[in-house]
Formats: C-alpha cells, sequence, structure tokens
C-alpha cells in the first residue's frame, strides 16, 4: 500500500508570519512599515484610491419594485383547448399538472387560437378577448 507518495518538493510547510524573528523575521513578510504591515491596516471596504468609488458613482433615485415583481406566463386558447377535455376546471394547479406552467410564476390567458370545450377557468387570469371566446363556447370564468 504505502507506495504511492507525493512527489518531492510538493508538500510544504505553511508560513506562519507575524510571530516573531524566528518565523520570517523583522516585517514578516509584510514589506516596510505603512498602513497595510499593521494588523487590521488596509483601507475600507470599496476604496479606490481616492478616486470617487463605484457606490456612490453610480445612481440610486426613485424605488424599484423589481424584487416583488409577478412574472406571468402566457397560456394560449390552442394550448387549453388541446390539453383539457370538456367541463374541466382551469386553475394554475391543473396547469402545472398539464406543464403548461412550469415554476413559481402566475398565468394569464391570451386570446390566441380558438377553443371549442366548456371550461371552467378559476383563479387564473384572463384577458378580454379571452373571456369572450371562452363564453362565446359556453365555458365560464370564476
Amino acid at each position: 500500500m504505502g507506495q504511492i507518495h507525493a512527489p518531492e518538493g510538493a508538500n510544504r510547510k505553511k508560513t506562519i508570519v507575524g510571530r516573531g524573528a524566528s518565523s520570517k523575521g523583522r516585517t514578516c513578510g509584510k514589506g516596510s512599515n505603512g498602513q497595510n504591515a499593521r494588523s487590521g491596516g488596509g483601507p475600507r471596504l470599496g476604496f479606490e484610491g481616492g478616486q470617487m468609488p463605484l457606490y456612490r458613482r453610480t445612481a440610486r433615485r426613485g424605488f424599484s419594485n423589481y424584487p416583488f415583481k409577478k412574472e406571468y406566463v402566457v397560456v394560449s386558447l390552442d394550448m387549453i383547448n388541446e390539453a383539457f377535455n370538456d367541463g374541466e376546471t382551469v386553475d394554475l394547479q391543473s396547469l402545472k399538472d398539464f406543464c403548461i406552467v412550469k415554476g413559481d410564476v402566475e398565468a394569464k390567458i391570451l386570446s390566441n387560437g380558438e377553443i371549442t370545450k366548456k371550461v371552467i377557468v378559476d383563479g387564473v387570469k384572463v384577458s378580454a378577448a379571452a373571456a369572450e371566446k371562452i363564453k362565446a363556447a359556453g365555458g365560464e370564468i370564476k
């Protein structure tokens, strides 16, 4: 077993700096005295050497609703006509079951195509034109 070993010089002991003259000697590999040689030294986060930092250069005006926005998946009437039978309920869960809608998003039914089946739409947004077509086919919207 013990035949595999690391090549010569592959494993070196970690240099521990700042622990007296025996470790690395006088300045411990941190150069001459100065801001970066001190413990806790160095410029603050985001400092760019006196240049106006990025977080102050960028404009921060107004309100952004981005984290709270709702994404809607477009569902056409053709898709509903193919997937559902007469009298079935079209809701978000049934759309996910038929893999028409995937993930944590909302759905909106648009009037692309035609519908011939009487379906009940429940809890899904519907455009005005799509609502007319669904009602004309004998379906209902709750």
